[in-house]
């Protein structure tokens, strides 16, 4: 795991991880936890160990893609210790700690930031080939705090293709940049729908600038993942863990090298 040079933050004493990656967006609404999700699921799959840390504080939803929403979390005097899927994902995110599911909350920057602090020095994660981090949209001081604070091997930002996607992934190139994260590459979401009668595939947001931004930016593509209504179900019925496709094996390659060479 890379270490930390700017503020770094102790980790709990029941966290071994190997690999820590935050997945980042310029704005809200693009499928950051959707890609988060899929990658951790892929890895799973490949036999890894492999857990979420929600730090959307105020939009959490990993909980809910998984069926985990108002499961018990279990502490002692040592730790507080993740839930786990069906297919035992680790899991933490605020929701969990919520009465309610759809309670809101309705906290400032500097309380949120130290909401995530916590879920890395007061959880213990186990043994973990790889943490991912669902961070909140933005790059305002909740990112700072996590780029910070926290041993972020390398990002991943998530984009989708509407025209204003290279202002968008500007911002968050430029962030990891001037914190001195590695970027590991961009992912698009909602790149094209798939006709379920003749299989052509359509952009319905127009021409994809994908190309044109990793270009400028020399970022590698890990991934396009469509408009698929059969993964929106499974996602809203929280069975994401039984998804066919998921659409980012390039990707999956890219961090499994990462573990496998060290």
């Amino acid at each position: 795991m890379r270490q930390n040079t700017m503020h770094p933050i102790p980790k709990n004493e029941f966290t071994d991880i190997k690999k820590m990656y935050a997945i980042v967006s310029g704005k809200g609404g693009v499928g950051k936890s959707l890609v988060t999700s899929l990658l951790a699921v892929g890895l799973r799959r490949e036999g890894f160990e492999v857990g979420i840390l929600d730090a959307d504080i105020t939009g959490p939803s990993i909980p809910k893609m998984f069926g985990v929403s108002g499961a018990k979390i279990d502490s002692d005097s040592k730790a507080i210790y993740p839930v786990r899927t069906h297919n035992d994902i680790k899991v933490m995110s605020m929701n969990l700690l919520l009465s309610k599911e759809d309670a809101p909350v309705i906290w400032r920057g500097p309380l949120i930031a130290k909401t995530i602090e916590q879920f890395w020095t007061e959880v213990g994660w186990g043994v973990l080939d790889y943490l991912f981090v669902d961070m909140p949209p933005g790059t305002g001081d909740v990112a700072l705090t996590v780029f910070q604070s926290l041993p972020i091997d390398g990002i991943i930002i998530v984009t989708s293709p509407q025209d204003l996607v290279s202002l968008i992934v500007k911002k968050a190139y430029n962030m990891a940049k001037q914190m001195d994260i590695p970027i590991i590459g961009i992912v698009e979401n909602m790149s094209y729908v798939i006709c379920p009668h003749c299989g052509k595939e359509f952009d319905i947001f127009g021409k994809s600038k994908l190309e044109d931004v990793a270009e400028q930016l020399d970022l590698r593509i890990l991934g396009r993942i469509p408009i698929d209504s059969e993964l929106t179900k499974l996602c809203d019925e929280g069975e994401i863990e039984k998804a066919r496709n998921l659409y980012l094996d390039s990707c999956i390659g890219v961090l499994k090298r990462d573990v496998v060479e060290g």
